[in-house]
């Protein structure tokens, strides 16, 4: 005998519902079948309606057979079922109709003739990758190693024991260069995984405009969808309650299915104002990366990456005085290589250290306001446990002169100020007081790792 019942009769569509409801299970039917709608059973041709596009090529793609089998059940006659989009209860979208055929018992999927377009919904989520991040051109020092090598293994590995990924440090030290480059290697190694980068004010943008279209599910579902999510700039959601509640279980979902996570922020999980604790902590239950501000060194490094790349021949003096005057962060000393080239090429002038100082004054200003002697005496003569006065006074004792001299060192190389001017700023010394102290200090990080790591770390305080 066959089944012919009559879905538009509310029995007879719940029974199908509840059929449904056991064959996928509880937790797919919620977030997924719950939002199907009986539309019209004609010619064989049973017509079902979905909230959104996104919803209805979720299904589609995920759910067809089972629906089809429960559908056969009860309208055994049933050769195609059609999806449409119906949002809330008003007209079906036209062009939107997707059909599961029925062909030698062979089930497919097939794009209705009069729509070839997709849901519109998942084009806006996310941001595109930018090409000018890669591993090839991030220039690797101390102050981001560790962060570099877990970017690396994330993209490279198919499992890592750390999830998630939390990158944090100041701006321009190149969170956002290593996010975007864990895109493109997780592209190039496994295109078949999808990849999802997008700032933390976009998700909260695409949160809010969920809430505003009624749309939350199709909202939750797409991020939890995917097999990485990179949110950059977490800070944003300071504050926030109701976005961060979603982020919360947004973040939980994707753990719990092994789904890869990388956030980025300005400071640590635990200092992160205005965040839930909860949240906190499960933003710091993975690797936590520090990417510290830059050593001269690594400046340099990538400086020297910069212009070759460019293929502009720059004087190493001049690159050198670049590296030791703009400290802040790599946007501006990119910045201002950018400035020098554009001049040299437009005026005709030769790139030198003098041409430098005029071209780049305003950012030269700029950093050394940042950064004083007196600020400088004071990080130093707390991290020796000694008093300001010290830095002044004419002791010469081992525990008060090595710190002066550290600090001597510092104010050389991290402001502008002349070797008399910081003379005048310890107790009125004599320049040549100070150079013998630069060239002390120079000879003891040579030799010693440990003292040189000590005068790395104070040079990052004193930047923070």
């Amino acid at each position: 005998m066959s089944n012919t019942l009559d879905l538009s009769e509310e029995k007879n569509w719940l029974s199908l519902k509840k059929d449904l409801k056991q064959s996928v299970g509880d937790s797919a039917y919620n977030n997924w079948i719950k939002h199907l709608s009986f539309v019209s059973y004609e010619n064989n041709t049973l017509s079902f309606s979905l909230p959104t596009k996104f919803l209805r090529d979720w299904i589609v793609n995920n759910y067809s057979d089972k629906i089809k089998i429960e559908s056969k059940k009860h309208l055994d006659s049933v050769s195609i079922i059609k999806f449409v989009v119906k949002p809330n209860g008003g007209r079906v979208v036209p062009g939107t109709a997707r059909t599961i055929k029925s062909s030698d018992n062979q089930w497919k999927s097939t794009l209705d003739i009069r729509s070839n377009q997709q849901s519109s919904y998942p084009n806006e989520f996310g941001a595109p990758l930018d090409p000018r991040f890669t591993f090839d051109n991030f220039v690797v020092g101390k102050p981001n190693e560790l962060a570099f090598a877990a970017s690396q293994r994330i993209a490279e590995a198919d499992n890592v024991s750390f999830n998630p990924l939390f990158l944090y440090g100041g701006v321009g030290l190149g969170k956002t260069h290593l996010m975007h480059a864990m895109g493109w290697k997780i592209k190039e190694l496994r295109p078949d995984r999808k990849v999802i980068y997008l700032s933390a004010e976009k998700f909260m943008y695409q949160f809010v405009r969920a809430l505003r279209y009624k749309d939350t599910s199709a909202f939750k579902e797409q991020f939890r969808s995917i097999d990485v999510l990179m949110i950059d700039d977490v800070q944003f959601i300071s504050g926030k309650d109701n976005t961060q509640e979603e982020f919360f279980h947004t973040f939980n979902a994707l753990i719990e299915q092994n789904k890869q996570i990388v956030i980025s922020a300005d400071k640590s999980p635990s200092d992160l104002d205005g965040v839930q604790d909860r949240l906190k902590s499960r933003l710091g239950c993975g690797l936590v990366a520090d990417i510290h501000p830059t050593t001269y060194e690594l400046r340099l490094g990538i400086l020297i990456e910069k212009a070759q790349k460019r293929g502009v021949e720059i004087p190493a003096k001049v690159l050198e005085f670049i590296s030791h005057r703009i400290i802040s962060n790599v946007r501006e000393m990119e910045g201002a290589l950018n400035r020098l080239v554009a001049h040299a090429t437009l005026v005709g002038t030769a790139i030198t250290v003098e041409t430098a100082q005029v071209v780049l004054q305003d950012l030269l200003k700029s950093s050394n306001k940042k950064i004083t002697i007196e600020e400088i005496q004071k990080k130093v003569a707390e991290h020796f446990n000694i008093r300001i006065t010290d830095m002044h006074s004419p002791r010469r004792s081992r525990s008060v002169a090595r710190p002066r001299q550290i600090a001597m060192y510092l104010a050389k190389s991290i402001t502008s100020r002349s070797l008399p001017e910081i003379g005048r700023k310890f107790g009125g010394r004599d320049h040549t007081t100070v150079m013998h102290a630069v060239k002390k200090i120079e000879e003891l990080k040579l030799q010693d790792v440990n003292f040189n790591e000590d005068i790395e770390l104070l040079k990052r305080l004193i930047d923070s």
